[in-house]
């Protein structure tokens, strides 16, 4: 990046233990400034014998910390001496006038501790977090009156307890860390139930309920955001208690959480990677309970209608959904030293067995000797010094903390490819991404990559009297097989906005697009973006599968199918950040550029009434000794009633190719559908050799 760029000096002082800070000399010019930052680092520490008994006494000099074998000198020891945790004599009953109902739920914070400060001593700290967009109403009654009869019953004076609650895309910290029993009742009581819906996940296969077509694909993009949302809110919940030096367990109450296979995998690993920082251990507890699941679903959704129902195919897609949903609840607490409850109807035995795990323990911290913040993780080796042989439980290393916004010019490309190889990813800036792909020859696809970052997330720079964005990226594409690194790309983009399009920015995304060819197989791909003003860098990864269309004899082979509702200039610089591409070259290659227009897709799905959708995909006839004409046509249903279908279309004519291509294009007025959730669902059908191909996804009209 041309200009400027300030240099900051980080200080690290080995001398005695300090705060972070900065030394503010007089005001005057010339003066300068130098930011002091040390790193505190503290660890919990579990010392039993061999009996499992716990250990007491010990002080900073029984321990010798090492961190990537290099000796740490240990600045505070706090032993937190807890009871065993037992069955607490039930509460007496609350008078109601002793129930305060609030109007509106109280936000709170998580008061933070100051370095060294052990403000909990000798308390056990449990955070209970309800994630109200992830249970349905009968999974919440049942997470509120487990929470309920555990502080009425099985709470005992060590313990204190927070109530968090996600709904409407926000953590609300509804109660700090008390012991009061009435206070915490009284918020819990005032949990509305039936809050939060309308986030579930949504599946496409086998036992999706028959809406009038044969089969779909998976519809998991519609969800992009969802579940990484819900990570993302666990993420924040984690650094709110991470303020504390002591352990915390969250309790997550959760109808289970599907990661699915378009979702970012890099938000799941940085949201464990913030707890471990925070020494935040997950107990994840499903709501549902014990379920009996009948084969085909219960009486709550409709048939399948598909052959999977004679098969099998619909009840194990059942089985599998269900045991999908729990894996990433599993991950969650065996990541960070945690334990899900799954399957199991009492649900306050989560909450029990989060509370008698935490007994008596030693807080050590100490100034890490290695002041460097490059995200990179360190590993801790904690040991006594006497010869007591006991068993020491603690946290095996932590991720340092990632600092991208200030280095030099020289450093940038160094560090962004640092930042691309870290086991922590970062997400401080949403990234939204679509893979498709589309056949070139026999060996060989197209695979058009589509982000989208939110404009208002990105800074707008001044340069020479005109608004820039200035933006990074950078990514791989590796084989999922042998791990190896197939192609990479890495870009560098400088915007210039009019004043109409940096006004505008705050309002839509940038979208940036690259292409690589790929043979049939399975990838993982990991792209960063970042913003070159403030430093902030966001990642997506996810695995993605290139299929074998030469194998497909069934079914009419079909490329992806694309949803947009723009066709762009190749020239517009709000959405399209792709810089120095041949014009000529893009538009052979890449089947969404005609006619120096380029096919925006929408990634998230969701359209606007006042805009026409346009649909484009590619049918294959490669085995066809001539090519034959296909019916083509595009559906919505609702509720398993068809709302609208297109007039269909016959095509007759193909690309000069020995694929025999066949390009098939829609542009569909959404004025007359009402706003709301449809199936949308794409036909393509072969007459002469009776065959036929289906797509469907879920789109969302707004109005």
């Amino acid at each position: 990046m041309r200009g400027v760029i300030a240099a900051l000096l980080l200080w690290t002082l080995a001398a005695a233990p300090q705060q972070t800070g900065q030394n503010t000399p007089p005001e005057g010019k010339g003066t300068a400034k130098i930011a002091v930052s040390t790193q505190l680092v503290v660890e919990t520490v579990v010392v039993k014998d061999k009996k499992g008994n716990p250990i007491e006494g010990l002080t900073a000099k029984d321990f010798t910390v090492a961190e990537n074998g290099v000796p740490q000198a240990i600045r505070f020891c706090e032993h937190q001496e807890l009871p065993e945790a037992q069955s607490a004599a039930p509460a007496a009953p609350s008078k109601p006038e002793d129930i305060k109902i609030y109007h509106d739920l109280p936000r709170t914070r998580i008061s933070p501790e100051t370095p060294g400060n052990i403000r909990y001593k000798d308390r056990r700290l449990l955070a209970l977090y309800f994630d109200m967009s992830a249970m349905p109403p009968s999974d919440q009654l049942r997470a509120l009156a487990a929470a309920q009869k555990f502080i009425r019953t099985q709470m005992t004076s060590a313990d204190l307890v927070s109530i968090l609650r996600y709904s409407g895309g926000a953590v609300d910290v509804l109660l700090d860390f008390t012991g009061d029993r009435n206070r915490l009742l009284s918020v819990i009581a005032t949990l509305i139930v039936g809050e939060g819906q309308g986030s579930d996940e949504s599946t496409d296969d086998a036992s999706t309920s028959d809406t009038g077509a044969a089969f779909g694909q998976d519809d998991s993009e519609f969800n992009i955001f969802n579940t990484d949302r819900q990570l993302a809110a666990l993420e924040t919940a984690a650094k709110m208690l991470g303020q504390l030096s002591e352990k915390k367990s969250l309790v997550y109450f959760a109808s289970g959480l599907r990661l699915n296979g378009a979702d970012n995998q890099a938000q799941l690993h940085a949201t464990i990677d913030a707890a471990i920082r925070a020494g935040v251990s997950f107990w994840p507890i499903d709501a549902r309970g014990l379920v009996a699941q009948a084969p085909l679903g219960d009486a709550t959704k409709g048939s399948p209608g598909n052959m999977g129902m004679y098969s099998g195919a619909s009840a194990l897609a059942v089985t599998t959904n269900f045991q999908q949903s729990q894996d990433t609840l599993y991950a969650l607490a065996g990541d960070t030293g945690g334990k899900a409850l799954l399957d199991y109807n009492d649900l306050t035995r989560g909450i029990v067995e989060a509370q008698q795990t935490v007994s008596s323990y030693y807080i050590l911290g100490y100034y890490t000797s290695n002041a460097a913040q490059d995200g990179k993780f360190r590993r801790i080796k904690i040991s006594l010094n006497s010869n007591l042989s006991a068993n020491l439980d603690y946290r095996q290393g932590y991720y340092a903390a990632k600092q991208f916004s200030k280095f030099t010019a020289a450093d940038k490309e160094r560090q962004l490819e640092d930042a691309l190889m870290l086991d922590d990813p970062i997400t401080e800036l949403t990234i939204a991404m679509e893979i498709d792909y589309f056949q070139l020859n026999r060996a060989e696809y197209f695979v058009p990559i589509v982000v989208k970052i939110p404009g208002r997330e990105l800074a707008i720079a001044k340069r020479g009297g005109a608004e820039r964005t200035l933006i990074d990226f950078i990514g791989e594409i590796k084989d999922d097989y042998g791990g190896m690194t197939v192609t990479n790309v890495r870009d560098k983009v400088n915007i210039k906005l009019s004043d109409r399009t940096a006004f505008e920015l705050s309002k839509r995304p940038i979208e940036y697009d690259t292409g690589f060819t790929l043979l049939p197989g399975k990838y993982t791909i990991k792209f960063l973006a970042r913003d070159a003003e403030t430093g902030r860098i966001g990642t997506y990864q996810t695995s993605f599968v290139i299929p074998n269309l030469n194998k497909e004899e069934k079914r009419i082979p079909i490329s992806s199918v694309v949803l947009g509702s723009q066709r762009i200039d190749l020239k517009e610089a709000l959405y399209n950040a792709a810089k120095n591409k041949d014009k000529d070259k893009e538009e052979a290659v890449n089947p969404l550029v005609q006619n120096g227009q380029k096919l925006i897709p929408s990634v998230t799905r969701v359209f606007s009434k006042s805009r026409d959708m346009y649909v484009y995909l590619q049918a294959y006839e490669q085995g066809a000794p001539s090519v034959q004409p296909l019916i083509a046509f595009v559906g919505f249903y609702r509720a398993q009633t068809k709302a609208f279908e297109t007039q269909p279309i016959e095509v007759t004519g193909g690309l000069n190719n020995r694929l025999k291509t066949m390009p098939l294009s829609f542009s569909i007025a959404l004025s007359q559908l009402a706003p709301g959730k449809y199936d949308c669902q794409v036909t393509v059908l072969d007459p002469t050799g009776q065959k036929g191909a289906f797509w469907q996804a879920p789109v969302m009209l707004v109005p």
